[in-house]
C-alpha cells in the first residue's frame, strides 16, 4: 500500500472536523433547546432515536455495500438526509408543531446521521498507510470539532437554549458533503458480498460470548452505555439549573481528556494490563456522576472534565480490545456487535430508563439533582464491581 500524503492526511483530518463540528452543533444543547420550548418531557426519547438507528442502520448500509456503492457517495447521501431532515425537526420545534411530529423528525434524521461517522472512519482507514499509529491524530479532529461547536453555539452564536444552533448544524452538514467531493468518487467500493442480517449486526459473533472475558466485556459495555445516556441529556438541564451560562461551551470541556487520553491511550496500553485501563475508565465514570451529585458549580465543571476520561478509557479500549483477542476473520462482526450493544441497546434502554429515573427524582415538579446523580453513581459503582470480579484477563480459556 502507498504511503498516504500529507496533503491527504490533511484532507481526513479536514473532513473529521467539518464531520465532528455538524453533529456538536446541536447534540449537546438540544435538551436546553426542546425545554425552552415545552418540549422538555420529550428529551430522553429524542436521544433514544439514536439507539434506534444504530440497530436498524447497519442493515441499510449493508444493503448499500451488496450494491457495490463508494462510502463518499453513501456519506454525501447519508449528509444530505440528515441535513434536510434535521431542519425540518428544528423547524418543528420553532414552529410548535408538537411533540409527535419532532419525535418523528428525530427519528427519520438520526437514521441518516448515525451512520454516517462509521462511514467517514471506513473511508478514513482505507486511505491510510499504517492506521494503527496515523488514525488517533487523524480522528483526534473529529473531537476538536465538536468542541469548536460547543463554543461557536455558547459564545459565536449565543444560542444555548435557540434553534440557531440547529440550523447551523445544517449547514455544516452541507460543507461536510461539499468537501466531501474533494475525495474520488469511485475509491474503495464497499465490497461487494450478500450478508445476512445477522452477520450485518454482528449476531452470528454471539458464540464468541462463551468466552468469559468476551462476554464480560460486551455486557459491561451495554451496562456502562446506559448510564452514560445520561451525561448528554441532562448535564446541560443540570447546569441551567444551577445558573451556569454558555452550558454547550462548558459541556466540551469533556472533549479535553478525551483528546489527552486519545493521544496517549498506546502508550498506556503498552505498559498497563488491559484490566486496569477499563476499570480507570468506568472508575471516572462513578468519580464524574459523584461529583454531579453534589450539585455545585465547581464540581460539575471537573466531573464534565472527566467525562473524556471515561469515554475513551473504557470504549476505545473496548474497540482495540476486539482487535487483540478476536480472531482476524471475526473481528468486523465482532465490533459490529460491540455497536450494537453499545450505540444499539445501550443507548436506547439507558436513554428511556435514565429520562424515568429523571421523573421518579422530581418533587414538586423539580428534579432533584442530587438523588438523580446518586442513583447513577450507585448503578454505575456496581457496574464496576461486575466488571472488578468478573474480568480475569489474557490467558484465561473458555468456559
Amino acid at each position: 500500500m502507498r504511503e498516504s500524503s500529507r496533503k491527504e492526511i490533511a484532507q481526513m483530518s479536514v473532513l473529521f472536523f467539518l464531520h465532528g463540528h455538524a453533529l456538536g452543533l446541536w447534540s449537546v444543547n438540544i435538551s436546553n433547546v426542546l425545554k425552552a420550548h415545552g418540549l422538555e418531557h420529550i428529551v430522553a426519547y429524542v436521544y433514544a432515536c439514536n439507539g434506534i438507528a444504530a440497530i436498524v442502520a447497519p442493515l441499510a448500509i449493508g444493503a448499500l455495500a451488496d450494491q457495490r456503492m463508494s462510502p463518499v457517495r453513501v456519506l454525501r447521501w447519508l449528509g444530505l438526509g440528515a441535513s434536510i431532515f434535521l431542519a425540518l425537526m428544528f423547524t418543528g420545534i420553532e414552529r410548535g408543531w408538537g411533540a409527535g411530529w419532532v419525535l418523528v423528525l428525530a427519528q427519520i434524521h438520526a437514521l441518516w446521521s448515525v451512520p454516517s461517522f462509521g462511514i467517514t472512519t471506513s473511508l478514513v482507514l482505507s486511505r491510510l498507510h499504517t492506521p494503527q499509529q496515523q488514525f488517533g491524530p487523524v480522528r483526534l479532529w473529529a473531537t476538536m470539532g465538536w468542541m469548536a461547536a460547543g463554543w461557536m453555539v455558547s459564545w459565536v452564536l449565543r444560542a444555548d437554549s435557540s434553534v440557531v444552533s440547529g440550523y447551523a448544524a445544517c449547514v455544516a452538514w452541507i460543507a461536510t458533503v461539499l468537501f466531501s467531493f474533494t475525495f474520488p468518487s469511485g475509491m474503495e467500493v464497499l465490497p461487494k458480498r450478500h450478508r445476512s442480517w445477522r452477520e450485518i449486526l454482528g449476531l452470528d459473533a454471539l458464540h464468541l460470548l462463551r468466552h468469559p472475558d468476551h462476554k464480560v466485556v460486551f455486557i459491561t459495555a451495554a451496562l456502562l452505555n446506559m448510564v452514560l445516556a445520561a451525561f448528554y441529556p441532562f448535564t446541560p438541564l443540570h447546569l441551567e439549573a444551577l445558573g451556569i451560562g454558555h452550558s454547550t461551551a462548558v459541556m466540551s470541556v469533556g472533549q479535553i481528556t478525551e483528546a489527552i487520553c486519545m493521544l496517549w491511550l498506546g502508550l498506556l496500553l503498552g505498559h498497563v494490563r488491559l484490566k486496569w485501563v477499563f476499570l480507570a475508565g468506568i472508575g471516572f465514570g462513578v468519580l464524574r456522576f459523584g461529583l454531579f451529585a453534589l450539585n455545585v458549580p465547581p464540581a460539575m465543571y471537573l466531573g464534565i472534565f472527566l467525562h473524556g476520561a471515561c469515554y475513551t478509557l473504557f470504549v476505545i479500549t473496548a474497540q482495540i480490545y476486539l482487535e487483540q483477542r478476536i480472531p482476524h476473520e471475526m473481528r468486523a462482526r465482532a465490533q459490529a456487535l460491540l455497536t450494537l450493544m453499545m450505540g444499539g441497546i445501550g443507548n436506547l434502554v439507558g436513554s428511556i430508563g435514565c429520562g424515568l429515573w429523571l421523573k421518579f427524582s422530581k418533587a414538586d415538579d423539580n428534579v432533584q439533582w442530587p438523588v438523580f446523580w446518586l442513583g447513577l453513581t450507585i448503578v454505575t459503582f456496581a457496574v464496576f464491581v461486575f466488571f472488578a470480579v468478573a474480568y480475569r484477563g489474557k490467558g484465561r480459556s473458555a468456559g
